[in-house]
């Protein structure tokens, strides 16, 4: 299943890029697998997903939340400033 993933902040500064294009595994069928999937795949991410909340098509979503085909899905580390 093909997704977009954007990256913000941190994360983009981490990864090098803004977005890329993915094919999951049939395996990675819910955001909980998506995260754990996203280790394999970019370990340097590692240390930063506890704190990262994941939004797939604009709406915070939970680790049950399914994904389908097509969803973009955002990895949006905690921000601060004022």
């Amino acid at each position: 299943m093909a997704v977009r993933i954007l990256f913000f902040a941190g994360v983009r500064d981490l990864m090098g890029q803004a977005e890329l294009r993915a094919e999951l595994p049939r395996d990675v069928a819910d955001v909980g697998a998506f995260r754990a999937w996203l280790v394999r795949e970019y370990p340097q991410l590692e240390s930063r997903l506890p704190q990262v909340r994941i939004a797939v098509n604009e709406s915070f979503a939970n680790d049950t939340e399914a994904l389908g085909a097509n969803d973009v899905v955002a990895l949006i580390p905690p921000v601060s400033g004022g």
